[in-house]
This record gives C-alpha cells, structure tokens and sequence, in this order.
C-alpha cells in the first residue's frame, strides 16, 4: 500500500515537473506593437487621401508630384499670401512631354478635377519635352517652382493673367519678364498633328485659346501653381513637409463622400 502511494506521489511529481518545464518553454508572449500617431503621418494619410478621391492617377498626375505641390500650397497658405476665397492648386508637370495633358487645375475644398489640359512650355526650354530652364530676362525659357496667379488684364495675346514667382533664384523675375498664363492658338491638337508637339511660347504657361477664359476664371486671384520639374538643382522653401502637416491638420476634410462636379478635359 505505501509503495502504491508513494508511487503515486513520484508520478505526480514527474507530471508536475514536466508541466513547469513545458510551460517555461513556451514561446513568450510578444508585446503589442503601438504605432505612434504624429502630424507627419496624418499628413501622408491626408494626401493619399485626397489623391485617392480626387482620381488623380487615372488622369496621369504622379503621386509625387501631387505631394510636392500639395506641400507647397499648405507653406503659401500659411503665410497668408493665398486666397481665401478659393481652394485651387494648378500643377504643370514638365516632366512629361508637350503633347500629353500635363496641365491639372484641382479644387481642393470640393475634391475635384475642374480642369485637365494642354500646356506650353518656352522656345528655348527644348522641343517637344523641356529640358533647359531660366529666370533671366529674354531667356524665352520656362521657370520653375511655385507661383502666385495676379491680376487679369488684355494685352498682346488677348486676356491675360499675371503671375508672381515665388521661389528666389528660380521664377522670382516672372512678373519682370511678362510670364503670364494666355491663350494660345499653337496650344492645340491641330499643331500637335503638324508639328508632332505643342508650339512653345517665349516662357509664358499658355494653354488652349478655346479655354484661356475657363482657366484664367478658374486660377486668378492669388492662387497657387506650380510647375513641376525632377531637378536636383531646384529647391524651395515651400517643399517643407513637416510644416505643411503642422498646417494641412486643421484643414477641413468633410465632405468626402460628396459627388463631383463635371471635369473639364479638353
């Protein structure tokens, strides 16, 4: 009887022992991972969004392009040099060549398209793709960077909008050198069948005749463009991520689920 109990006692044991050693052999429980929300990453979440909604990839405008410009229309807004009024950023990629649609203007607040289009780029900044750029006066070449759209007046080639450089060095002589967003008629498909390319202006953005008055309406009044090319050598002072999430997190994002308007693409 006691050998059956202590029997029993050693099998209990051994089975106690195994259990604690099991147990101290069980992978460990791995810590849930916190990931830290900042302005930086609801920023990057805001322009996805926005270039998600707005269905920018379909139309050919790069998502990097977009950030940039987006980025730089937050620093100009806070600065309060923006209209308050409008809620338009226009992006001219001259990364792409002059017979592609490469000219965007967007509205911000009502997350739509308004504008999808052609746009010129100047003589001497190359043929059918730019690839030189200037700030000198009679240059006859684009300037790159961000831009302030002014006042409309009638000159030379009709109807005519104004525009202020903002980056120093790289467009800040645009007022100086008469560059301007006017009308066009070598901005047109018909020239782009003659000549295999858009004609090129003296470094002024001009778009389709048919639509100046439809984008002159659309930008004027201190709005923001920005014409975009892959240069190491461009800089701004507007390209400041970090600023523009501190900005862009009060900006309104209701809405979303709004219908668009019809978008013009011409």
């Amino acid at each position: 009887m006691t050998k059956c109990i202590l029997g029993g006692v050693s099998m209990l044991a051994l089975s106690l022992s195994l259990t604690i050693f099991n147990g101290t052999n069980r992978e460990p429980v791995k810590p849930a991972i916190v990931t830290e929300i900042t302005e930086d990453s609801l920023y990057e979440t805001h322009v996805n969004n926005l270039y998600s909604q707005i269905n920018l990839e379909q139309t050919g405008l790069s998502h990097a392009v977009f950030e940039k410009a987006l980025t730089g229309y937050y620093n100009l807004k806070k600065t309060g040099q923006v209209s308050e009024e409008k809620s338009i950023l226009s992006i001219a990629d001259f990364d792409k060549n002059s017979t592609e649609k490469r000219l965007w203007i967007i509205d911000l607040e009502k997350k739509k398209l308004v504008l999808n289009t052609w746009v010129a780029h100047g003589q001497r900044s190359g043929a059918d793709k730019a690839t030189r750029f200037s700030n000198a006066n009679e240059s006859f070449q684009s300037s790159i960077g961000f831009y302030l759209t002014a006042e409309v007046y009638r000159g030379q080639h009709g109807r005519s909008l104004r525009l202020d450089g903002m980056d120093e060095g790289f467009n800040s002589n645009a007022r100086s050198r008469s560059i301007v967003v006017h009308g066009a008629d070598y901005v047109s498909q018909g020239t782009i069948n003659a000549l295999g390319r858009l004609g090129r202006s003296q470094g002024c953005p001009a778009v389709p005749k048919e639509l100046s008055n439809s984008v002159i309406d659309a930008i004027e009044g201190k709005t923001v463009l920005f014409i975009n090319v892959t240069d190491q050598r461009y800089t701004s002072r507007y390209l400041n991520e970090h600023m523009a999430a501190s900005f862009a997190s009060n900006f309104d994002q209701q809405d979303t689920s709004s219908s668009p308007d019809s978008t013009l693409n011409i």
